[in-house]
């Protein structure tokens, strides 16, 4: 949803785009077309609604004017082209029939009786509505504005628009949009204990100074998110580095590690029998340095379904809501010991 007013203009295009907050919600879009042409003069078109797009935007076709269809054609570009499905303006006088059947000629297409009308369309086509060119240039927004890559919600005005304009528009918006994730975070609700220290002891094999989990917040069937307070008293920050303590890279993955291990673990009936051996990492990324006082946040996924104890996850690290650290990360569960063996009581004689 649009929050503020998004501006932006082309000077030499003529374009002005202004994208502003709308009642509701909603995506609505006003267009205003003027190319200084005695034939095409100043057209509007709007939509307020999305069930308008099907009947009264979609159906509109693109125009061109004459004199470029003659430097296209020339150069022999738009070979497949057609003056049926194009709406051909001409607002230069004097064009003769001769020179209509060259153009036409020279599009590979024979046409007998090709002719201007009096409102300045070729008489190949009919226009579908009065304002069929402003309808398509509206269309072409739509269009162009897909690219940001999620709906829009919100007012968008466009005088003279056109692709360049409009994508550079769209590249504006993904900008704001990008800059409003990286201001806003991600929220976690760390209140909630689905394992406390005390489980995931009995759970996982590590112990001080390696475990580096504190607790478990949430899992289900794909996911798991638990969370290390980092704190001044963990013994790697004795060497890493003095004066200047920052959590290693390496011991950061680990803690994921260990967080997607207990949703390994959690799998099978008996975890404490079985442990997470690492098969692979890739696409480690450090975004921020990770220091005393941060609570790390590790949020996994599962990128296939687990087979033959194969568990693939990718996780993301956050403090106070921004990327720290991402990895994806393959492990294998094995059985490392027997199940003990309850000892077996002598039947008491007479």
């Amino acid at each position: 949803m649009l929050k503020e007013p998004i501006w932006f203009e082309t000077k030499e295009r003529g374009t002005e785009m202004l994208g502003v907050p709308a009642p509701g919600g909603e995506l609505r879009i006003t267009v205003m077309v003027d190319y200084n042409s005695p034939v095409l003069g100043t057209q509007h078109a709007s939509m307020y609604r999305a069930d308008e797009f099907k009947t009264e935007i979609a159906p509109c076709r693109t125009f061109v004017f004459l004199r470029e269809l003659e430097q296209l054609a020339k150069a022999g570009l738009i070979k497949g082209g057609d003056l049926n499905n194009a709406i051909v303006l001409e607002d230069r006088e004097g064009t003769t029939k001769e020179q209509l059947k060259d153009l036409a000629k020279a599009l590979g297409r024979d046409y007998q009786e090709v002719e201007i009308r009096r409102n300045g369309v070729l008489n190949t086509t009919d226009l579908k509505f009065f304002n069929e060119p402003a309808r398509h240039k509206l269309l072409d927004i739509l269009g162009d504005l897909a690219l940001v890559g999620r709906p829009i919600k919100g007012h968008i005005l466009a005088a003279r628009p056109g692709h360049f304009g409009n994508t550079s528009f769209a590249r504006r918006i993904k900008e704001i949009i990008r800059e409003e994730r990286k201001n806003s975070g991600v929220q976690f609700d760390l209140t909630t204990t689905v394992y406390d220290i005390n489980a995931i002891e009995k759970i996982l094999p590590h112990r001080f100074p390696f475990l580096l989990i504190d607790r478990i917040v949430a899992m289900n069937k794909e996911t798991i998110t638990g969370f290390k307070n980092v704190t001044l008293n963990e013994p790697f920050f004795t060497g890493h580095f003095p004066g200047n303590p920052v959590m290693p890279g390496v011991l950061q993955v680990e803690a994921m590690a260990q967080v997607g291990g207990i949703f390994a673990l959690s799998q099978v009936p008996d975890p404490e029998n079985y442990t997470t051996y690492f098969l692979k990492i890739d696409g480690v990324r450090f975004k921020r340095k990770v220091i005393p006082g941060d609570t790390l946040v590790f949020h996994l996924h599962l990128l296939s379904p687990i087979r033959r104890g194969i568990v693939h996850m990718k996780g993301i690290g956050y403090v106070n809501g921004q990327p720290a650290v991402e990895a994806e990360m393959m492990a294998q569960i094995a059985r490392d010991k027997a199940p003990k063996e309850e000892p077996v009581k002598e039947k008491a004689t007479a």
